[in-house]
Formats: C-alpha cells, structure tokens, sequence
C-alpha cells in the first residue's frame, strides 16, 4: 500500500509539472488521480499531493529511462521518477549487477518496445461495440481486449489526450488508464530462467524511485 501510494504520489507531481495542477486542464493530472481511487489512496492524500506539487517547495521529479538486459538475454526499461538521478541509477545499476544483469546505454532497447496508453472501461459501458469502435478509431483507438469484467483500450502514447477527451465526450467513465511498453517480441525462458529474472524485477521494484519495470520475457504458460 505504502509503495503504491508513493508510486502515485510521484504520479501526480510529474502530471502537475507537465501540465499545470487543474485537473479539468490536465488530462495527465486525471490520469493521475484516477489511479489514486483505484489504490484507495483517501481524496485528502490526492489533493495534499496536489497542493504539494504546486507550491514553490515542491519537489522537482522527473522521468528518467533506465535501459539494460536481465539475466539470459531478456531485456528490461525501468521507468523511475526521482528528485536525484544521480541516486537512482545507482540504485538501478547495483540492482542489475547483483541480479546477473548489466544496465546499457540510451537507446540499447528502448526499440524493442512500443509506448502505449492503456484504458480500462467496465463493459457494461459500452452498448454498441461496432459503433463504439468506429467512433473511437477517429481518437486513435488501436486494440481493444477483454479482461474479466472490463474492456482495455488501447491508443498509441501520443493519443493519450485526444482518446481522454473523446471518452469523456462520450460520457464513458474511465476506471483505471495507464501508460505501458508493449515488446515487439517475447522471448521464453525455462521455470528456472523465469525464477532468475523474476528475482531482478522484484528486487528494482521495491526501489521507491522506480514506477514501472518492462520486460520482454514470456509469461504465458
């Protein structure tokens, strides 16, 4: 809970430093607090957040991509929002050296991924999926796929404005949305190759400046 409620904290201050802290003018912002409900952070957490962010003693995060291989060739991004770079990649390269793995250069594998924004919409939503879909196309919809009780929506990076507006236009209300690196290509590994790198991913995980790890191992079984 802890960790969550820090990872969306960090959230929000990058949100409000790249688009101002009005969420009516900041899609990024909403983003960010829909997340917040989703993790049960209370509504005092999210709007101390957001007072923090704006004023002149803010903390200055910023987005900075780590790039690098996991154990048995599978490569890893590590998205981290932190106030001392100089910290995190040293947190960062540790963690890949101690784990069997080597952190890279800019740009090493950041190719093998494309970037996407990721929204969850309770099925129940939409009554007319052909149209929906039609109408949606126009706001850069690219993929829509099941998952238990929710439809993802999925739109490149850069759409992730005009898709917002365009659901709320629609009056769809947006239950969780998110940006994600999808891999071009999986690579599958043994129970025990999956165990190795595993171990990596946990251990970068638990690094308060790291808010998402990618990977392009396979999962499936």
């Amino acid at each position: 809970m802890a960790k969550a409620f820090t990872r969306v904290g960090r959230q929000i201050a990058l949100a409000v430093k790249s688009g101002g802290g009005d969420p009516h003018y900041n899609p990024r912002l909403r983003m960010a607090i829909q997340n917040a409900k989703a993790a049960n952070m209370p509504k005092a957490n999210v709007d101390n957040a957001i007072k923090k962010a704006t004023s002149k003693d803010s903390e200055n995060y910023e987005e900075v991509v780590y790039e690098g291989y996991a154990p048995h060739g599978i490569a890893i991004l590590v998205e981290t929002a932190t106030d001392n770079p100089t910290r995190t990649v040293a947190n960062v390269r540790h963690v890949f050296s101690k784990y069997g793995g080597s952190l890279g250069t800019s740009g090493s594998v950041d190719y093998m991924f494309s970037r996407k924004a990721i929204f969850a919409v309770a099925k129940t939503a939409i009554t007319d999926m052909e149209e929906f879909e039609l109408e949606m196309i126009d706001a850069g919809l690219e993929e829509i796929r099941e998952e238990d009780e929710q439809l993802l929506l999925y739109a490149a990076f850069t759409d992730f404005g005009t898709f917002t507006k365009a659901l709320e236009d629609k009056g769809i209300e947006v239950q969780e949305s998110r940006f994600e690196r999808i891999p071009a290509m999986l690579k599958k590994l043994s129970d025990e190759e999956v165990e190795d790198v595993i171990k990596l991913i946990e251990k970068m995980e638990e690094d308060d400046d790291v808010q998402f790890v990618f990977h392009t191992m396979d999962m499936t079984e």
